[in-house]
């Protein structure tokens, strides 16, 4: 009997602490912000605790302000702002300054002059000579290269000073926002008991700890929040940054150029359209992926072969994809495309060379960030059938109900099934709050439907904020057609345009 009772009681602590271990399952918590260092920041954490979460969120956000506040070129009274109104006068500076000049220094000379701080005075005379609709003179490129080529600054190592020498402008970014996302992972990693963290600000991110994380890099040709991919990667401990020409330029007359510049000629580069680099850390990576844009591939190529532990991938103007050695390794497949649904002759179905783009600017609540509303974007027919979702963005499931109309019916909320509401991914630097979506006149099957009279709708819902609804009644029955929405509190603008594709 005592045998017995013993098996028993141990049976049941067996019990108990797998019931214990299932309480303790780790999960993914997700918290997005809009406008940090100008850009949009997704925040994820792995942990078995809600509260260790939100607890990794306040130190990374905390880290990202308190490095913002001495590094951000943006901000007139921060460190870095200071001391370049300084001139020829030893500066001891906080060691984040010394930090990221020292970087500067190091990738300036590895990449034998593609990357450099000045390289601001080149796009200042573009963006000058673009307002009177010209390109610049030869004269004036010389100028630029000529300042560009002078020296800024002298690093005292023994004394932590540094001494500013021109009076060129200087844009820090390069290495600023790839230091400070390495900064405010390492300060999320250490704030709580978590399994994992990933930082992604405006499309560079940081994976760390027991995380294989899968980041998707973004199509440049397709520049939605809902395309697909061109590549996925398994990310685990290390940085990935792309940098890119497709989302930020300037058109003089009758052409566009990229806002990248090669420091060296004085020019901007748009031979290599998007520039991916996987590194051990984010300063590396962002450092490459900026170079990348501005080197030839085959220079980059070499560049990458000759660090530990760096991969890229180069997307051509001439539509080549360029891997390094060991890109391959990395890479995951990609979901593979649906079937394609024959559609009967006699039916008539949407125009597959027409789609939807669906633009909209998130408002700009507080110029130092804010938890990003909730957001569903979709399409019903005549009849109130939600026939596509083309967004949902939530952070806690249980708070979906604030979004009303699309969580008015089981038969809406089903229609984001498959959709990966925690994917992250890597692209050129996003502005802050701005989205685009793509529709392609295809159901939730992908069976395309018929023309007609659609309504889009766009939600917003905030934490401690306001909730706001827009819908739009569109014909999709052949002619392009463009609507402009009023804004509100939540959603600043948004646009419907129903274009051929490619455009």
């Amino acid at each position: 009997m005592k045998k017995q009772a013993t098996f028993l009681l141990a049976i049941l602590c067996v019990s108990i602490l797998t019931l214990s271990a299932a309480a303790k399952t780790a999960r993914t918590h997700v918290f997005h912000h809009e406008n940090v260092l100008g850009t949009s920041l997704a925040i994820k954490v792995i942990s078995t605790s809600p509260a260790a979460a939100e607890k990794a969120e306040a130190a990374a956000l905390a880290e990202i302000a308190r490095n913002a506040q001495l590094l951000s070129t943006y901000n007139p009274q921060s460190e870095v702002s200071q001391w370049l109104k300084t001139s020829h006068t030893p500066t001891r500076v906080s060691l984040e300054l010394f930090a990221v000049l020292n970087l500067f220094d190091q990738w300036r000379g590895r990449t034998n002059g593609a990357l450099d701080a000045s390289a601001e005075v080149v796009s200042r005379l573009w963006k000058a000579t673009a307002k009177e609709n010209r390109v610049p003179t030869e004269a004036e490129i010389a100028a630029a290269i000529a300042a560009v080529q002078q020296p800024h600054w002298q690093l005292n190592a023994k004394a932590q000073t540094a001494t500013h020498l021109s009076h060129a402008p200087l844009i820090l970014n390069s290495f600023v926002k790839s230091y400070i996302i390495n900064r405010a992972t390492e300060a999320a990693m250490a704030a709580a008991n978590v399994n994992a963290v990933v930082v992604n600000i405006g499309g560079d991110l940081v994976v760390r700890g027991a995380l294989t994380e899968a980041v998707d890099i973004a199509d440049p040709l397709s520049d939605a929040e809902n395309s697909d991919a061109i590549a996925r990667l398994l990310i685990q401990n290390r940085a990935v940054a792309t940098s890119g020409n497709y989302r930020r330029g300037l058109q003089i007359g009758d052409r566009w150029y990229s806002h990248i510049v090669d420091p060296r000629t004085g020019s901007p580069v748009d031979h290599v359209i998007s520039a991916t680099v996987v590194a051990p850390n984010a300063t590396d990576a962002g450092a490459l992926a900026t170079a990348f844009s501005v080197l030839t591939p085959e220079e980059s190529l070499r560049l990458a072969a000759s660090l530990p532990n760096v991969e890229c991938l180069l997307l051509t103007k001439d539509g080549q994809l360029l891997t390094s050695t060991g890109w391959n390794a990395l890479e995951a497949p990609l979901k593979a495309a649906p079937a394609a649904v024959p559609v009967t002759p006699t039916v008539q179905a949407w125009d597959a060379s027409m789609e939807l783009v669906v633009s909209f600017e998130l408002a700009n609540i507080n110029a130092g960030g804010y938890r990003r509303p909730y957001v569903a974007v979709w399409i019903e027919d005549a009849t109130r059938f939600p026939v596509r979702t083309l967004a949902l963005w939530y952070q806690k499931p249980r708070w979906l109900p604030d979004l009303k109309a699309w969580s008015r019916a089981d038969r809406v909320r089903s229609m984001a099934e498959g959709t990966d509401l925690t994917r992250s991914v890597s692209s050129a630097t996003r502005p802050a709050g701005k989205y685009t979506l793509k529709w392609d006149g295809k159901d939730n099957q992908g069976k395309p439907v018929k023309p007609g009279k659609y309504t889009v709708f766009i939600e917003a819902a905030r934490e401690h904020g306001t909730y706001q609804l827009m819908r739009q009644e569109m014909d999709f029955s052949g002619a392009p057609r463009q609507f402009n929405l009023a804004g509100n509190i939540e959603i600043a603008s948004a646009s419907l345009d129903y274009r051929k594709k490619g455009r």
